[in-house]
């Protein structure tokens, strides 16, 4: 019996574009304001069972981050059904949901609350948390006054190891220098392995997406055009866009 933790079932979603700022205000009391319409994603549909690896594949505006944004409920479909069932971690904007005037611990309970852990929780994983994002003394400072790469440390670092059941990665491996970007990468290599994690992987770096995955889906204007072995699905796409 398959164990499905992401399904979407023939979703669509539309997005109403207007001219100006001032007209998609409008839009929001008025019906008569003109607008074109967007679809963003297309009548798309499949299904991914718990522990899989999956890559998704697409140029910049093939749907991909409204697909993101529909599995962590950062918006929902125009149409379809989108079924899932686990504790998402999703390392996409690091930096999100972070408040500047707290320290950097602070900021791990904050966020840790955010992801729907108890206090209880977090401290269990606080001091492993801290240990990771390597930050040291700066841990207790506030984190307006970190670097940027600082702060998406810390945020890597908790999104990371919170123990989710569906890891979302958008490009998040380019965090920091060289030594740190390895131990990213074999971090979520360890969590995937070990914890059964299902992981939904966003990139445009085949070679990596082939690191981690077993299975790609390519995307193209919205619509799910692949869905086959890693391999196999990277070649789709490098040959789509004459990236051989």
């Amino acid at each position: 019996m398959k164990d499905t933790v992401i399904k979407f079932d023939n979703v669509t979603k539309i997005y109403k574009l207007y001219s100006s700022t001032r007209k998609r205000l409008l839009g929001i009391f008025l019906k008569n304001v003109g607008y074109k319409k967007k679809r963003a994603v297309d009548a798309v549909n499949f299904e991914i069972e718990r522990g899989e690896s999956v890559a998704l594949f697409g140029k910049n505006g093939a749907g991909k981050s409204t697909i993101l944004k529909m599995i962590t409920g950062v918006t929902f479909p125009t149409s379809g059904d989108i079924t899932v069932n686990g504790r998402v971690s999703a390392l996409l904007e690091l930096t999100s949901g972070f408040d500047l005037e707290f320290s950097g611990r602070e900021n791990i309970y904050l966020k840790g609350h955010i992801l729907g852990l108890s206090d209880k929780e977090i401290k269990e994983l606080e001091e492993t948390i801290i240990e990771f994002s390597e930050l040291g003394d700066y841990i207790d400072q506030p984190v307006r006054t970190y670097s940027s790469g600082m702060k998406s440390r810390l945020g890597f670092a908790i999104n990371v190891n919170i123990r989710p059941e569906i890891l979302i990665v958008d490009e998040a491996l380019s965090v920091g220098d060289t030594a740190f970007r390895v131990k990213c990468k074999e971090k979520v290599s360890e969590i995937i392995e070990k914890d059964n994690v299902t992981l939904l992987f966003v990139t445009h770096q085949t070679a990596v997406a082939e690191e981690f995955c077993t299975r790609g889906i390519v995307m193209k204007n919205g619509q799910l055009i692949f869905d086959g072995g890693v391999h196999e699905a990277s070649e789709y796409y490098k040959e789509m866009y004459n990236m051989n």
